[in-house]
């Protein structure tokens, strides 16, 4: 991805349909994204219409969370966001200073999105083999985040190759690494998958995270992801198809903090001491120094000499260097030697 995009890890808060249809509540999780710090908040954009026929039906975890008696399209119908909710929801994010964003789930969603300024394209898990839509995309060319959960690494291959036969540059292209299951058994997670598809593509990876809790999330970051994609709700008990998969408000402002010290914490890739370290080496090294006392003349041995604190004298890489010279001068027990 472009540099701007690519210079930490962005953490993308994930409100999801976690408003419930409900304009107040959606405006409420942009204002809990800001607070948690997020880089930006993202919400879905879909005509139910265009996004399911009658005779879908629900996933197991959404019969599970709202119930069997509704089809999925109903249920799509009543989390829909209108465009002018779209509209007082970019707004607020503006007001919070926290970046808007939105997956849109068809070719006329993601044009509209295009339309509110959205900086790169969010391309969902369920969107991975439709190639119209992925042509669609690709022709944008603009920075592009791709999930594959329910992937085999040749389907990511093949969507990989259809975005880029359509225009889209490799260099703003951010795969995914994602389990689809609310929440993710941590023992399906695979998180080396996402290193896998760096290796295999040449992308820049990252991992959009369904699991319950944030440790997995912050492993990633250590495992080299560049965007973090997190569901987060205002209550796990409400109502809905993903809040109880989701993080409340504390453990999102948790994550994004652990995200930001792992960070800090992963470095460069040169091994050398930091400042502290430097100033710590006289304490906690070692000189040679007389473990009795020497008389001018007398000869190094093992058994005149020893190690011990402080590092201020000459060090004990020099040992057989020192041993058999002759001693200058007097030294007293635990004097540093100085040759």
């Amino acid at each position: 991805m472009q540099e701007s995009i690519a210079a930490r890890t962005l953490v993308i808060a994930e409100a999801g349909v976690n408003h419930n249809g409900d304009l107040g509540m959606a405006l409420r999780l942009v204002d809990v994204a800001a607070d948690a710090g997020a880089d930006f908040v993202k919400f879905q954009t879909f005509s139910a219409a265009r996004l399911a026929t009658a005779a879908a039906r629900k996933a197991d975890y959404q019969v599970a969370t709202t119930g069997g008696d509704e089809s999925q399209l109903a249920m799509l119908h009543r989390l829909e966001l209108s465009a002018e909710a779209h509209a007082q929801i970019v707004a607020r994010c503006r007001e919070r200073s926290i970046g808007f964003l939105s997956t849109g789930f068809d070719i006329e969603c993601v044009d509209f999105l295009i339309g509110l300024g959205i900086p790169l394209i969010k391309i969902p898990s369920g969107e991975l083999t439709n190639l119209p839509y992925l042509r669609h995309v690709g022709a944008l060319g603009l920075p592009t985040v791709l999930s594959t959960g329910m992937a085999e690494l040749a389907e990511v291959a093949q969507a990989i190759a259809a975005l880029e036969a359509a225009g889209l540059p490799r260099m703003l292209l951010t795969v995914l690494h994602c389990t689809t299951e609310y929440p993710a058994p941590y023992a399906d997670v695979n998180l080396r998958a996402m290193q896998a598809m760096r290796a295999a593509f040449d992308v820049e990876v990252g991992y959009s995270d369904h699991t319950s809790g944030i440790e997995v999330a912050i492993a990633a970051v250590a495992l080299g992801a560049r965007v973090i994609e997190k569901h987060f709700t205002l209550d796990c008990d409400l109502p809905g198809p993903d809040h109880r998969a989701s993080l409340p408000p504390e453990q999102l402002l948790a994550m994004v903090r652990a995200i930001r010290n792992v960070e800090l914490a992963l470095g460069s890739w040169d091994k050398r001491p930091s400042g502290a370290e430097v100033e710590n080496r006289a304490v906690v090294r070692k000189s040679i120094v007389a473990a009795r006392a020497i008389r001018a003349g007398e000869i190094f041995s093992i058994d005149n000499l020893t190690v011990k604190r402080p590092g201020t004298g000459v060090s004990p890489m020099r040992w057989d260097e020192i041993l058999g010279q002759q001693a200058t001068r007097d030294f007293i027990a635990d004097e540093l030697i100085f040759i």
